[in-house]
């Protein structure tokens, strides 16, 4: 299959209801590089994932597409290779289109569906220098900045925790809301590994915490402890 091919078969599963519930999720100011057809994210996987043979080129070509169904098919695609056995130079390919498509991989369940795997993988099994995760940390790009961060699930699936850390107390003051929550998420599921890191960062940062960030990070702690930080918590 071609991405024109993958294209016309997302169409052919075009719902109005669909596209309503999708559009939701937008802002108006999203809406001109957020073209929707109106698919279920199931049926946008599972194409995904029977093609998950398609040429990085004819990835690319979906990523430059105006549908946000096409875009979030190409991450999915790319996800589905990452989880492949492959060589170093291979993953390597992944890698270096998610990073240098970033400006089509645009909005959060992109990034989300693609960066553990495809940037956080690739750094992980292959012991490549992370300082890609500082730079893309320091951009202007909220999507960039949700990359360095949301890449370390893979690092925490293997217990490997500082880099979440890390990135987070470099992102604490973020004002953005979708940086403040995957912060506040990513460090909630280091703290599973290791709730006393947890808690030593909320020691140091929950008194200037944003509340999303806060809120998210506490989420499963216990309610004494949940109560503790947000008395501290002075924003």
């Amino acid at each position: 299959m071609k991405a024109k091919q993958f294209v016309k078969t997302l169409k052919s599963y075009q719902s109005d209801a669909e596209r309503e519930k999708i559009a939701r999720y937008f802002h108006d100011d999203e809406a001109e590089d957020n073209q929707i057809i109106g698919v279920r994210m199931k049926r946008i996987f599972d194409l995904a994932k029977e093609n998950r043979e398609l040429s990085l080129d004819e990835v690319e070509r979906l990523l430059e597409s105006p549908y946000y169904e096409a875009r979030m098919g190409a991450a999915a695609i790319l996800d589905f290779k990452a989880r492949l056995k492959l060589s170093e130079a291979e993953h390597r390919e992944l890698f270096e289109l998610y990073l240098r498509r970033h400006d089509r991989i645009n909005n959060w369940d992109l990034v989300d569906r693609a960066a553990g795997r495809v940037i956080g993988r690739f750094l992980y099994e292959f012991e490549v220098p992370r300082d890609v995760l500082y730079e893309l940390l320091e951009s202007e790009n909220v999507w960039e900045r949700r990359t360095a961060i949301v890449s370390t699930s893979y690092f925490i699936k293997k217990g490997d925790l500082d880099d979440t850390f890390s990135i987070a107390r470099r992102l604490v003051d973020d004002e953005h809301e979708l940086i403040q929550k995957a912060v506040g998420s990513w460090i909630r599921h280091a703290g599973k590994r290791d709730e006393q890191r947890l808690l030593d960062f909320l020691d140091e940062h929950a008194v200037k915490m944003p509340k999303p960030m806060l809120n998210m990070a506490i989420q499963k702690l216990e309610k004494e402890r949940r109560d503790h930080y947000r008395k501290l918590n002075r924003r």
